[in-house]
This record gives structure tokens, sequence and C-alpha cells, in this order.
């Protein structure tokens, strides 16, 4: 071989290879096996640990740019990317001021992202009633898709979008190479049942639960599966939270609809009793499960019937998690924890493959999406890379976590697996516990779009 950037040796891969060397020039991946000879500007000695391609988290929440940058920002938000392995993040659209449902706004949240983000980032247009207009400029400044929420989203600059205007979305995005997502509750479920709720003083977490039912998750998601047939629209469901959702979304696909789901962590390892003991840190839409929910969870994404893990990183400064459990900020704060988790409670407790892992980590959203040499460990792949140690056992502290308020509900979760180094296109961003170099993401788009400025 001849002279390269970075070598790193003696790393197992998650097919069971190794030890194995990976050698890099230019932020591409020009070797992998054993024995790589050759001069090398900077060597990393992987013995004993796992590599695994960058993660690619395609549910974050930063905030940035507006009112809600205290929220969260590319700057902090990116860190705990890069401390848990991250090396590609899809940024929503909602929460920034004003949200992502313009072009002159995805201008706005590019230049704050290229500013401090620490990881690659794409980032998400939003679909609200009366956008129409803007889903093709949209497209073509190279968002990675559309969101859209079929209940209340929280925040009143992003409305939900009703049955009208997500079919005439969806029957212009249907040509434009991107995919639909959805937050598939309903409505009429949902916002009916909680404000019946308060009416009558009922405002415990155990309240909030009950306003959120199983049934208002699969509705919504049997009628946007619907939506999508008729328009030939890509769809894809967020945090899908019911063993039934998946099932949804893996029986439409076999009839041959282009539809996909993604779970996050705490759907998989958390429970609605984790949510009455927690209190608000534990708050999400849709809510937290039964324990059997999880369970029903672990195996669809085992057998590949949910394709991806996505964290939904949303979080808020403490004060907007006090009040009852209706006012309270409805997300959860916990980029970093992805991998560890999955590799905790899912390969150390037998539910799933080192290799399976690594593909619903970072290989499958970047399929899904079309980001182009991101996911993968293969020759000519961006070198975006995490290494991992398995075990010792040890307990997240809050001093680990590099978000902004740190406001995580695993802490005090007794984890197995632990990442010790994050590498972005050949350069360490997060080595040993401290964060490394400069920010330096850029912004992604699908293959199939040319962004604009």
């Amino acid at each position: 071989m001849a002279d390269c950037d970075l070598l790193i040796t003696g790393a197992h891969l998650p097919a069971g290879e190794g030890p194995v060397d990976l050698a890099v020039r230019e932020g591409k991946l020009v070797e992998i096996g054993a024995g790589i000879e050759g001069a090398a500007a900077a060597h990393i000695d992987a013995t004993g640990l796992l590599v695994l391609p960058g993660g690619v988290d395609a549910h974050v929440h930063f905030n940035e740019p507006g009112a809600r940058s205290h929220w969260e920002g590319f700057a902090t938000g990116s860190s705990a990317l890069a401390a848990g392995g991250i090396t590609t993040a899809l940024e929503m659209p909602l929460n920034a001021s004003p949200p992502t449902t313009t072009p002159e706004a995805f201008d706005a949240k590019r230049a704050a992202a290229e500013r401090s983000s620490r990881v690659d980032f794409g980032l998400w247009g939003g679909i609200v009633p009366g956008n129409l207009d803007e889903l093709e400029p949209l497209a073509a400044r190279g968002v990675i898709g559309f969101k859209a929420f079929m209940s209340r989203s929280g925040s009143d600059d992003f409305p939900a979008s009703d049955d009208l205007t997500l079919y005439e979305a969806m029957s212009v995005i249907s040509g434009l190479g991107v995919p639909v997502a959805v937050h598939a509750e309903s409505d009429e479920i949902t916002h009916g049942l909680a404000r019946r709720a308060r009416a009558a003083g009922l405002t415990a977490t155990s309240d909030y639960l009950r306003s959120r039912p199983a049934a208002a998750e699969t509705e919504a998601i049997a009628g946007a599966i619907e939506l999508a047939a008729v328009t030939g629209c890509p769809l894809h469901v967020v945090h899908v939270s019911t063993g039934r959702g998946a099932a949804l979304v893996a029986e439409a696909r076999d009839r041959g609809v282009d539809v996909t789901c993604e779970v996050t962590p705490h759907h998989l390892v958390l429970t609605d009793e984790d949510a009455e003991r927690l209190g608000a840190v534990a708050k999400c839409a849709p809510p937290l499960r039964p324990l059997r929910e999880g369970a029903a969870l672990w195996n669809a994404l085992a057998r590949g019937e949910v394709s991806f893990v996505a964290s939904d990183h949303s979080p808020c400064p403490a004060e907007l998690k006090e009040g009852d459990a209706f006012a309270a900020w409805g997300g959860i704060a916990g980029c970093q924890s992805t991998l560890e988790l999955l590799l905790t409670e899912g390969y150390q407790r037998g539910r799933l493959e080192l290799a399976r892992i690594a593909e619903s980590f970072a290989t499958a959203a970047a399929r899904r999406f079309a980001l182009e040499d991101k996911g993968v460990l293969e020759l000519g792949s961006d070198a975006d890379l995490v290494l991992v140690e398995l075990g010792p056992e040890r307990v997240l502290e809050r001093s680990e976590l590099r978000d902004r308020h740190r406001l995580s509900p695993y802490v005090g979760r007794t984890l197995s697996a632990r990442v010790v180094g994050t590498i972005l296109r050949g350069e360490p961003i997060y080595r040993s516990g401290e964060l490394a170099g400069a920010p330096r993401g850029r912004l992604i788009t699908p293959r199939a779009q040319k962004p604009s400025r």
C-alpha cells in the first residue's frame, strides 16, 4: 500500500472479522485487511476494539436558528453525537424559528450548522398547511425529505397537517425523489383525550399516557400508508412505538408500498413504568409503552421490519420539564447514548447481532435517504468510523453528557459498552473522552439532488 493519512490497526469488524487494519487517505477508506504495510501520518491502535461505520441519526432536533436556540444548538448537539459515535445527523424542521418550511429558512439553518456542527448534517424540510408551493424549492436546496405532523407538534409555528394537506403534499413530493416522514398519531384521538383529561383535573403522568393510546398510532400509520400508496410517494414513519405499528409498515412494504419506519432507543429500553418513575424527563410522544411493546419492537428490529434506530433527540431547558404532565415539553434528550444502549441491551442481551446493530445504527438510514458514501465500511466510502470497547460495566454519569442541558433518562443506567473514538472523514472528532479538532461538519444531500444556495 502507498502511504496513507491514517492507519487503524487491530480492530474487529461487526461481521466477526478481525483483527484487521483500516487505511485512510484523503478522507476515504482505501484498504481494509490484515497486516497493512506502508507509512501513515497518524496511527490508532484499536487492539481489542470494535469498529463500526459512523452512525447516521436520522432524527434530531437542534432548534437553531431563532428563539429556541437555547434549548440546544448545533455546537452542543453535534458534540453529543460525536461522543456517541454518530458522524451524520439529519435535523428536523420544527423548533427552529422560523421552521424549515421555506428555502430562506433552509439557508439560515444551513448557515448555523456550517458554523458549529462537529458532524456532517442533512436537513429535513417541513410540510405545514399553506406551504405547498415551497416544497419544490426546498427539494432544490437539497432537503433529505419532508416531515409532517399528523397530530399537534407542540410548536404553534409548525401546525399539524390534515389529510388534505398531506395528500396534496405527497402528490407533489412523489416526483421529487425524497420521502415524506410522518409523526403518526391521530390528532382527533390524542387532542380529544388530552382536553377531556385536563378539564377533569387529571394531569398526572398516567393521565398523559392514557391520552395517547396505541390505537392513535396505528390509525394514523394506516392512513399515511394509504395516502402513500395512492400518490406513489415514499413514506417513512418516525419513532414507531408499537409492535402493531411496525407490522402495518412491514405488511404494506410486502404489498409494494415504498414505506419504512424507525424506532427510538427510549421505546426499546424504557417503559410506561419508567415514565411514571422518572417523570417529565421521560415524557415523549408517542409515549413510553408497556414492556410487551418494547419486546415486540426489538423483535421487529431484529427481523428488519423496523429499518433503523434514530434518537429523536428533542431537548429543552429544565424549567420546561416542570408542571403537569400535559404542560411539560414532550421530548427526550439522548442521542449520545444510542449506540451504547444498542450494544448493551441489544447485543449483550442476545437480541441483535453486531452486524444488525451496524446496519440499524448507520447503514440502513444512509441507504433510505440516499446518503452517498455514508454508513458503510467499504473501499471508497467516507472514513466515518466509531471505535467501541465492549465491557466492562459502568454507570452512565451526567457529567459524561455533551448536550446542552444533560437531562437524560439514561443517567444512572448500567452500560456495558463505551464509545472511545469517533472519526469523521478520516479525522478524529472524539477520542478518550474528549472532543477533538474544530467543527467541520458539512451539508449532506441525497444522491439524486443537486442543492442550490
